[in-house]
């Protein structure tokens, strides 16, 4: 049987890092993904995700302090760049369920420069936007965009070419720890490794139930629409910020990037269904109510372009999962929530500090496994726009 020292299953964002990070340090490392690399079927296709330090809770925003350092280092190593900086908004109803006073002071806590704003303020800055007079704007000037597609391709073409042996289209149908490593059954033929990165997103209860240690997701289809504004000029990343809407329902959106059209999605569609059940067809009836709410926020957008669908599996608390299972601490579970993205090159490294020296040097007590495991609710963290 061939044998490894990790063993990554699953390659979309998390686990690409991790087999970047793993070979980087010179690992043996295999990883499996079920597809073709760069599929579309999971949560890590297409052009734009959200990278920001703006987060309403100081753990949250020291974990994306230290990510930032993790994609400078990932685009010095591979020389690809895969981060544009614009600033960006985040608008808090001042009669909705988040507090523009948790931004601000998990950011004063964290050393992050930010600006608090007024509707007026907001609109001399980008007449783009209309919004109402209840509104609380929080500001930083470090978010961004990060290219998702790219980004995900880059860290396998690097991992490769530091070693790691990359094979899709191979499913892994088992994991049996057996006290010294775990053998991983494929499809390909039995391998052993002496650990596990199991970072197969919406699939991993497939392999986890039958170790006992199934972690309640909410997996659902999501949908981002691409809006063809008449001027795209006065929606280009220059001018106009990456922004998000926090109230009962979110949503998020993009200034011009890569072609003339913006970007723009709701958070948590509820659009429940499993793996296989998927139809990749949107659904009109979030089509049409994110028109009616970028008519109404960004008048200038225009006409709906087209609509892409991506997956989303959330945990109980929507806080991510990072760790070994208590009962098999060779399986490391990597699980992002919806919206880890901009944690990716981050989590890889974690990942592999777990897998190869057992402990890491960023705080993620909070994100283990058997906490996802027993948490019962939705968190009224804000999450949204991975």
């Amino acid at each position: 049987m061939e044998s490894f020292d990790v063993a990554v299953v699953g390659m979309g964002a998390l686990g690409s890092a991790a087999a970047y990070h793993l070979a980087r340090r010179g690992a043996k490392v295999v990883a499996f993904e079920q597809f073709e690399l760069g599929h579309v079927r999971g949560a890590s296709h297409d052009t734009s995700r959200i990278i920001r330090t703006s987060y309403g809770a100081p753990q949250c925003v020291r974990l994306a302090q230290s990510a930032y350092r993790d994609w400078a280092d990932l685009e010095q190593e591979s020389g690809e760049r895969l981060l544009t900086i614009t600033g960006g908004v985040i608008f808090l109803p001042v009669d909705g369920p988040y507090s523009a006073t948790d931004f601000t002071a998990a950011l004063e806590e964290c050393g992050v420069p930010h600006e608090l704003l007024t509707p007026a303020e907001v609109h001399a800055r980008w007449p783009q936007f209309r919004i109402p007079e209840n509104v609380e704007t929080v500001y930083t000037a470090d978010t961004g965009i990060a290219h998702a597609a790219r980004t995900v391709a880059t860290l396998q073409l690097r991992a490769r070419a530091l070693g790691a042996d990359i094979r899709d289209r191979t499913r892994v149908d088992a994991l049996t720890p057996d006290g010294s490593g775990v053998v991983v059954q494929t499809s390909g033929g039995p391998v052993r490794a002496g650990k596990v990165v199991l970072a197969a997103d919406a699939w991993a209860n497939e392999l986890l139930e039958p170790l006992g240690a199934a972690i309640p997701l909410d997996v659902m289809q999501e949908q981002v629409t691409y809006f063809r504004p008449a001027d795209a000029e006065q929606l280009d990343r220059e001018r106009f910020p990456v922004w998000i809407w926090e109230d009962e329902e979110c949503y998020y959106g993009f200034p011009t990037f890569g072609e003339p059209t913006v970007k723009a999605a709701r958070d948590v569609s509820e659009n429940r269904m499993s793996p296989a059940e998927r139809t990749f067809v949107p659904s009109p009836e979030l089509t049409g109510q994110l028109a009616d709410f970028m008519a109404d926020l960004v008048p200038a957008s225009g006409p709906q372009l087209r609509t892409v669908t991506c997956q989303y599996a959330l945990t109980p608390d929507r806080n991510f999962v990072l760790g070994p299972l208590e009962e098999h601490p060779d399986v490391i579970v990597a699980l992002a929530a919806g919206h880890g993205f901009k944690f990716t090159p981050a989590f890889g490294r974690i990942l592999a500090e777990l897998a190869l020296d057992g402990e890491t040097s960023d705080h993620i007590a909070s994100f283990a496994p058997s906490h996802a495991r027993s948490a019962d609710r939705l968190s009224p963290m804000p999450t949204s726009a991975s």
